[in-house]
């Protein structure tokens, strides 16, 4: 019998194995104008009652969605919101201007 032990039957010289690491890449945070945007949507909802807020809140969703692709989602959210404030104003003046216009086209001539 031979001899377990001996060199003859021990391995060649092991080379040591790569190892592999994975590296974990963050997206891109959204910048201030998405944010601002969906922000000042979410106000105009409450405090619908200014007309300057849905204006500047769409036009920082405006600048969110060309200079920010990281926060595309939140320019979104900010232009849909401020929009139909903003269209709510325009229907509710056209409204009332439709309603004064029509009063005071409709006098009584005697």
């Amino acid at each position: 019998m031979s001899n377990p032990y001996q060199p003859s039957n021990l391995p060649g010289p092991q080379h040591p194995v790569p190892v592999y690491q994975q590296v974990y890449v963050q997206p891109p945070q959204p910048k201030g104008a998405s944010v601002t945007a969906m922000v000042l949507g979410l106000v105009s909802l409450f405090l619908g009652f200014t007309f300057v807020v849905p204006i500047v809140g769409f036009i920082f969703g405006l600048v969110g969605l060309s200079k920010e692709p990281a926060g595309r989602g939140m320019a979104i959210a900010g232009l849909v919101l401020n929009g139909l404030m903003l269209l709510g104003w325009l229907l509710l003046f056209i409204f009332v201007f439709g309603i004064f216009g029509a009063v005071a086209t409709s006098g009584t001539m005697t």
